[in-house]
């Protein structure tokens, strides 16, 4: 009787212990797939370009930052990005979409990805659309985005900047970068 109570004993602690073992690995991993996603879609995110723009993109005839001006990024599209000094090398005047997407190249969804631009939206004629419009994506800022079906998730009218910066984490300069709004940028 002893014998069967000290063996029940240990089958349940054994047991218990594998759940809270199973419990806590599982968190881990769901910690660290959120954390690899999170920095999958910075590491898949093209930094720096070459400066090619669109062709059917309009130069903002009076931006509130002119072409080499200094400016503070107020925007966390990425890490190190948020406070980064930049030199503005492009200056333009478009709607710019946060979109949501499923990379052609598999993985988790992106989603509220800022910013694509009305030229980098296939077949977009010059009215902004709506969120909720499916569209096709014709911009290459990340891996898997070129060519892809997308949701516009909300638009804005501004004018789109492409700067120069240097991340407030450290690293490699990130030259060209598509897009922030003018909203996003300040001279403080």
């Amino acid at each position: 009787m002893i014998t069967k109570r000290i063996t029940l004993l240990l089958i349940s602690l054994v047991t218990a212990f594998s759940l809270v073992a199973c419990s806590t690995a599982t968190k881990e991993n769901d910690q660290s797939s959120m954390d690899n996603m999170k920095q999958g879609n910075m590491s898949n995110m093209n930094h720096s370009s070459s400066g090619e723009i669109p062709k059917r993109l309009k130069e903002e005839k009076n931006p509130t930052y002119k072409v080499g001006s200094e400016v503070i990024v107020k925007a966390d599209h990425m890490e190190g990005m948020n406070g980064a000094k930049a030199t503005v090398v492009g200056a333009y005047d478009t709607t710019a979409y946060a979109v949501s997407y499923t990379p052609t190249t598999g993985g988790a969804k992106v989603t509220n990805h800022k910013w694509v631009i009305q030229e980098e939206i296939k077949n977009a004629d010059n009215e902004t659309l709506k969120p909720g419009t499916e569209v096709t994506l014709e911009a290459d800022h990340m891996k898997g985005m070129m060519s892809t079906k997308g949701t516009i998730d909300l638009a804005e009218k501004t004018t789109v900047y492409m700067i120069d910066y240097t991340p407030t984490t450290g690293g490699e300069k990130v030259t060209n970068h598509k897009w922030v709004t003018e909203s996003e940028l300040s001279t403080k």
